[in-house]
């Protein structure tokens, strides 16, 4: 599905990732992990198009990849918290519509609703479709972000550290909740973490990353000790 193959970023003089190639198939979920510095973030910005690529290529099922191909989950959950969690998950459909319909909510179309609040209660917050995104917790705002992603209809996910700003219990039911759509939805879902526990838990795949090359690429009961040895986070065996 979603297919990096050879690619490198460069900042200046400084290269940041190193011939990368990395592979997520139709319905898995792939964990990205790696001490700070080692270029997880810049791999998954490379995958969406948003650090210019030095070498290699980005395809998506075999084709150059285009933006209404991705979907995006940030860290930080940019949601209108005055609209709706309705309204925030119909913004996942904006490129699909013409400008005219995509610029108040009261115009967005009768199917896109419906499709939206299907994409919800995909996520287990229909019966909250009514209430503006501020006053939901952390762990129900990114779940609606995920469920924005789902209405954009993209084939691919990637999840940037989607649940650092979360509470261990949230944090398990936003990555549970990733794995089960790869899997139930055949989506293609990269996603950056932080914590090798929860891609242990969650993840079909690990891809591991030192110093911007790919050092590991297996099953989730690999040793990732290796990968943080410069004592930024706690080695995990």
């Amino acid at each position: 599905m979603l297919t990096l193959t050879g690619v490198g970023v460069r900042y200046g003089d400084r290269q940041i990732l190193h011939r990368v190639d990395v592979r997520v198939a139709p319905g898995e979920l792939l964990a990205v992990l790696g001490a700070n510095g080692s270029g997880k973030s810049t791999l998954l910005r490379a995958a969406a198009g948003l650090a210019p690529l030095a070498d290699g290529t980005v395809t998506v099922n075999g084709r150059p990849r285009h933006p209404l191909d991705i979907a995006m989950v940030f860290q930080k959950i940019h949601l209108v918290g005055r609209r709706s969690a309705l309204e925030n998950v119909c913004a996942g459909a904006l490129g699909r519509l013409p400008l005219s319909r995509s610029l108040v909510p009261a115009l967005f179309p009768r199917a896109l609703r419906e499709e939206a609040m299907a994409c919800l209660d995909r996520v287990g917050l229909a019966d909250r479709a009514h209430d503006r995104a501020e006053s939901l917790s952390g762990g129900q705002q990114q779940r609606v972000a995920i469920a924005r992603a789902l209405c954009q209809r993209a084939p691919v996910v990637l999840a940037d550290e989607p649940v650092s700003a979360l509470d261990p219990s949230a944090a398990e039911q936003v990555l549970g909740l990733l794995a089960e759509l790869a899997h139930g939805e055949g989506l293609a879902v990269l996603a950056v973490l932080h914590q090798p526990e929860l891609a242990r838990r969650h993840a079909d795949r690990i891809v591991g990353l030192r110093d911007g090359r790919v050092v590991l690429d297996g099953l989730p009961t690999e040793p990732v000790h290796h990968l943080y040895t410069n004592g930024v986070l706690e080695p995990v065996t």
